[in-house]
C-alpha cells in the first residue's frame, strides 16, 4: 500500500515515525500521524491550526496525564532517547486510520493515496482516540476541516 501513496502523504508517514521518537513513544499512533500531517501548510489551514500549537497542545495533554497520577514532568529534566530504537508499530487506532485512508482514495478512484485522504480519516476518528482529544482540544471543527479539504 506505501507505494500507491503520493510524496507528501508517504513524508508525513516518515515524519510520524520521528515524531513518535522524539516523543519517547514506543508505538506510532494517531496522535503522531496529526501532528506530522500538520506539518504541511494546506493542511494545517483547513484545520485551523499550526504544528506548533499542535506541538505545544499534545505536550500539555501529556503532562496533565502524568500530574494526573502523581508525576512531576518538571522533575525529571529533559527526556532522553535511545539510539537506534526499533521502528514504532502502529497502534490499533492507526491501523484504522490507514485503513480508512485507502478507502478515501478508493472513493475517489484515486491512482494515489493522499494526504488528505489521511487527514481525513484522522478526523472521523472518535473519543478516546489520542488524534481526536488533540483535534478537541486545538478546538478544530472537523465538519469545517473535512469541507476545507474535500474542496481541495
Amino acid at each position: 500500500m506505501f507505494e500507491r501513496f503520493a510524496v507528501e502523504a508517504r513524508n508525513t508517514v516518515v515524519r510520524s515515525v520521528e515524531v513518535a521518537g522524539r516523543r519517547g513513544d514506543r508505538r506510532l499512533g494517531t496522535e503522531h500521524l496529526l501532528l506530522a500531517a500538520l506539518a504541511d501548510d494546506g493542511i494545517a489551514s483547513a484545520l485551523g491550526v499550526d504544528a506548533a500549537t499542535a506541538e505545544t497542545a499534545a505536550d500539555a495533554a501529556d503532562r496533565e496525564a502524568l500530574a494526573q497520577i502523581g508525576v512531576d514532568v518538571a522533575a525529571y529534566g529533559p527526556l532522553v532517547h535511545a539510539v537506534g530504537t526499533p521502528r514504532p508499530r502502529l497502534t490499533a487506532g492507526g491501523k484504522v486510520v490507514m485503513k480508512r485512508t485507502l478507502e478515501y482514495a478508493v472513493v475517489e478512484r484515486s491512482r494515489r493515496i493522499e494526504l488528505s485522504h489521511l487527514v481525513l480519516a484522522l478526523l472521523e476518528r472518535p473519543a478516546p482516540d489520542p488524534a481526536a482529544a488533540l483535534l478537541s482540544r486545538l478546538g478544530v471543527d472537523a465538519t469545517r476541516a473535512r469541507s476545507a479539504l474535500q474542496r481541495g
